[in-house]
């Protein structure tokens, strides 16, 4: 007689399903907006915020101590009839062309230099970093006490050796006073330009340099055909980074010789904080600042459309 067995069904534990809330920090869309939202409530606190004041300012008639009506463009017209104001822009563009370029060449120089080898490589690169790494008002005090016609350290060399009979006139002319302020940022500017490129040459290897020995590549076209295009992503941004804080320069300026002598060395930075805040025209400085924004976006676009360059070059497709 044989007896049917029957096995019962084994238990499977249901899966319970997940919450709204579990649910809603699985979505990627979700984490993404709360990783993002304290990067962006910090630039709306403070670049978004001050940067859309200042617009709207600009386009105001406010002064210290009294709120403004909307005026429209009458700030604007009144800086393209004032001659101060056409004289900072001419100096901002003359003093941020001049000092990039002694920048670079200065900074592309001895970062080559330093990419040899040479005894003591890492306190040299230390060194190097020393005036860009003090601060700028100890730096501007500083060449503002060489300029000195009374306490300059060049000008009584000069003439305790007999080559002068009088102090050298550093600040006191225009022309002078302006290619003072152009050296100061240059020996101020060289040790960022100099790393940063230096940081370059590292990633360069040397197996191309070899190659190119050994097919009679003089050093010139050891240069051009090899460091300089690898070079030219880092020397795209770093050249941007030093056009935008040249242009904007503040400090340095504003210590030595504070815009003078009667407004020749004023940059669009200084001028705009002359008219704001001693002057009291909260308006007219807002206005200088806001003109400043199309030469920053020219060194942005400058930068991309290098890189852009670039990619092309390696036959990449530009993103």
């Amino acid at each position: 007689m044989s007896t049917a067995t029957s096995t019962a069904p084994a238990w499977v534990r249901q899966r319970q399903q997940p919450g709204a809330l579990a649910r809603l920090f699985d979505s990627k869309p979700f984490l993404i907006v709360v990783c993002l939202l304290p990067a962006v409530g910090l630039l709306m606190t403070f670049l978004t915020y001050p940067l859309g004041l200042g617009i709207w300012l600009a386009f105001t008639d406010q002064t210290i101590g009294r709120p403004g009506i909307y005026i429209g463009l009458e700030n604007f017209e009144f800086l393209f009839e004032d001659p101060i104001f056409w004289g900072a822009v001419f100096y901002s563009v003359f003093y941020t062309a001049i000092a990039t370029v002694g920048k670079f060449g200065l900074g592309l120089w001895l970062a080559l230099l330093l990419n040899q080898h040479l005894p003591m490589k890492s306190i040299l690169r230390a060194i190097i970093l020393l005036p860009w790494i003090v601060p700028t008002v100890l730096s501007a005090i500083a060449f503002w006490w060489i300029y000195d016609p009374q306490f300059s350290i060049l000008s009584w060399l000069a003439m305790k050796i007999g080559i002068r009979e009088t102090p050298f006139d550093f600040i006191n002319s225009a022309w002078p006073a302006r290619w003072s302020l152009i050296w100061a940022n240059i020996w101020r500017g060289i040790p960022f330009v100099a790393i940063s490129l230096l940081a370059g040459l590292q990633t360069i290897s040397p197996s191309l340099y070899e190659a190119a020995l050994l097919d009679g590549a003089s050093p010139w076209q050891r240069f051009r055909y090899i460091t300089f295009p690898m070079l030219l992503p880092i020397l795209a941004i770093v050249m941007t980074f030093s056009i935008i804080f040249t242009f904007t320069d503040f400090q340095l300026v504003y210590a030595i010789t504070r815009g003078g002598p009667v407004n020749s060395t004023h940059l669009l930075a200084t001028l705009a904080f002359q008219r704001g805040i001693p002057g009291g025209q909260l308006g007219e400085g807002a206005a200088i600042a806001v003109s400043m924004i199309p030469f920053l976006v020219f060194a942005t676009l400058f930068s991309y459309f290098a890189l852009a360059r670039r990619k092309w070059q390696q036959g990449e497709a530009n993103d």
